[in-house]
């Protein structure tokens, strides 16, 4: 594994609004990576702590999803040949996790 990709997403949501709207896009997420050869094969919340692992064309990612207060911190770890792409990973998921928790 190569050297884990962290992105921090703040927030001005307060923990439990963040928190929410994660759990709502990771199941949006989960029913979109399905239909596309993905494979999920863990996701579990302990406290504000998301913990995920997912497969796709053989290479394995997991890692955790930290909710605070003000702020979201987000742990990849990406094979060696998934880590070629991490700049650009680390951009789509501070995109997508701002849009996520922007409010409205």
């Amino acid at each position: 594994m190569a050297k884990p990709l962290i992105v921090e997403i703040p927030h001005e949501l307060g923990r439990d609004e963040a928190r929410r709207r994660i759990e709502t896009g990771v199941e949006q997420g989960r029913a979109l990576l399905g239909k596309s050869g993905v494979t999920i094969g863990n996701l579990a919340w302990t406290g504000d702590r998301l913990d995920f692992a997912l497969s796709a064309l053989t290479q394995s990612v997991d890692g955790q999803i930290d909710v605070g207060q003000d702020s979201v911190r987000v742990e990849v770890r990406l094979p060696l040949l998934l880590a070629l792409f991490a700049e650009k990973i680390r951009k789509s998921l501070g995109k997508e996790g701002n849009l996520l928790l922007t409010k409205k």
